[in-house]
């Protein structure tokens, strides 16, 4: 009875532990000098909520909570090597995708945020416009729509 018991529990276990160990949650992060300004951007422009703060770190979510972004203060000394150098400006983009692109367009643009380009649309079906953040991180606003045909 006991090897029954066992057996049946460590399939279980085996099941359940195989259905999780395939789940991934991706967090992006940036190393910047620029905290609050980040902080303050994404809550006012944006409408991103605070997930957890310290010091050093800045955990952020998207107004639905689906996804987080991180900012780290660099060569603080409780980081490795790895997570100390600052972001330069250059070479990193976001893409966030929203329902109703022309809504956020003209909210952003009533509250006055510098556009990096105009709202527009794609040949590959495309609908969307760019803003900066105080990082230097490009924000691309989209809402995907089937290309025309």
């Amino acid at each position: 009875m006991k090897t029954i018991l066992l057996t049946a529990f460590v399939l279980l276990f085996g099941i359940s532990n195989a259905q999780t160990t395939n789940k991934m949650k991706l967090n992006a992060g940036i190393i910047t000098e620029k905290l609050s300004e980040t902080k303050k951007f994404y809550k006012e422009v944006l409408d991103f909520g605070v997930s957890f703060e310290n010091e050093f770190y800045i955990l952020l979510h998207t107004p639905n909570n689906s996804s987080e972004i991180s900012f780290l203060r660099p060569n603080h000394p409780s980081q490795k090597p790895i997570f100390q150098s600052a972001f330069t400006g250059k070479g990193v983009y976001l893409t966030i995708e929203v329902e109703n692109v022309d809504e956020i367009y003209k909210r952003l643009k009533d509250k006055g945020v510098s556009m990096e380009f105009e709202i527009r649309d794609e040949l590959w079906g495309d609908r969307h416009f760019a803003i900066k953040d105080p990082n230097g991180i490009g924000i691309d606003i989209v809402t995907y729509t089937k290309p025309a045909e």
